[in-house]
């Protein structure tokens, strides 16, 4: 589906442009073919959207009169289960958008596109404008997102620093680092394609109106900004569980070798009194046994008071 910018937003099933203004369109494949040979873009580039591309940071490329980009798009707040991805391909031209819906199985992207073309007035919508509205509405629950992991990632801290850290923590922050690399590679993929549209080399925008693509690519580096900081403080998390743990350690061991060293003492006297020599007099003594017993105690007793005294525990 197409849409002509003009005095209101009106749609359109074929791309049609004779009379000049604004278009942006939302097609899948099969509907990029017969564009693409009007429009004239590179047959490399249709192919790009036979499939999805699974990397990001896939290049944007630059031709005489528009630009296309493969776009990885994740959407950060998702149902657990749910694939959270969707794969386009966008061409830049001017007075034209293309979006090619590559995959997108639940239409999200499509409704944040159809919601982007609301955004400004239909008579002063330009194709500046209409990129800035349409990224904005990919990242609109990003900051929630950066938020709300912040949050969570001060409860971990605060768990450890408490020493009551969950059991599966270091399961829970491999996670999370993993969800952080995700998202700051989906990042750094919009400022690269920013960086390219901002330099303008093929002369499809108005620099008047290149304002509205810096901003957006400010508010994206921001958010790479926040993922990084984040992921170094799971860093810091990961070092500081690892120093809890060789707390706890210490702690046990040195619990056994006050035990041990309290305990050493009866091994002797275990020992001692185990020897089979005949004229032993405490063997043939009334009261040898309990003499035992009360030196066994009298010494655990007296090692003890020594291993308090020199604050072993």
């Amino acid at each position: 589906m197409f849409y002509k910018f003009g005095d209101s937003i009106t749609s359109q099933k074929n791309y049609s442009n004779n009379k000049g203004g604004l278009i942006a369109g939302y097609v899948k494949y099969d509907e990029l073919l017969p564009l693409a040979e009007k429009l004239k873009f590179d047959s490399s580039t249709v192919q790009a959207c036979e499939s999805t591309n699974n990397i990001f940071r896939s290049g944007t490329e630059i031709y005489d009169d528009y630009t296309f980009t493969e776009l990885k798009v994740i959407d950060p707040v998702h149902k657990e289960g749910d694939d959270n991805t969707d794969y386009l391909a966008l061409y830049f031209k001017r007075d034209t958008f293309i979006v090619v819906d590559v995959e997108d199985t639940d239409l999200s992207t499509k409704n944040k596109f159809e919601r982007a073309l609301k955004r400004f007035s239909p008579s002063t919508m330009n194709l500046e404008k209409l990129i800035y509205a349409f990224f904005d509405e990919l990242l609109s629950r990003d900051v929630v997102f950066v938020e709300k992991l912040g949050l969570k990632v001060s409860d971990i801290e605060e768990s450890i620093i408490n020493e009551k850290p969950d059991e599966d923590i270091n399961s829970t922050l491999l996670k999370l680092k993993r969800k952080l690399l995700e998202m700051h590679n989906y990042y750094e993929q919009c400022i690269d394609i920013f960086e390219t549209l901002d330099a303008n080399e093929n002369d499809i925008f108005e620099t008047d109106s290149l304002m509205y693509i810096a901003n957006i690519a400010q508010r994206v580096t921001r958010l790479r900004e926040d993922v990084d900081s984040i992921n170094n403080a799971i860093v810091h998390l990961q070092d500081a569980y690892s120093a809890y743990l060789d707390k706890r350690m210490n702690n046990t061991m040195k619990y056994l070798t006050v035990l041990s060293t309290i305990f050493f003492p009866l091994t002797i006297i275990v020992g001692w009194y185990g020897m089979n020599f005949l004229y032993m007099p405490e063997f043939a003594w009334k009261y040898g046994y309990l003499y035992v017993i009360g030196l066994s105690i009298l010494t655990i007793v007296i090692v003890a008071w020594i291993a308090r005294k020199k604050k072993w525990f």
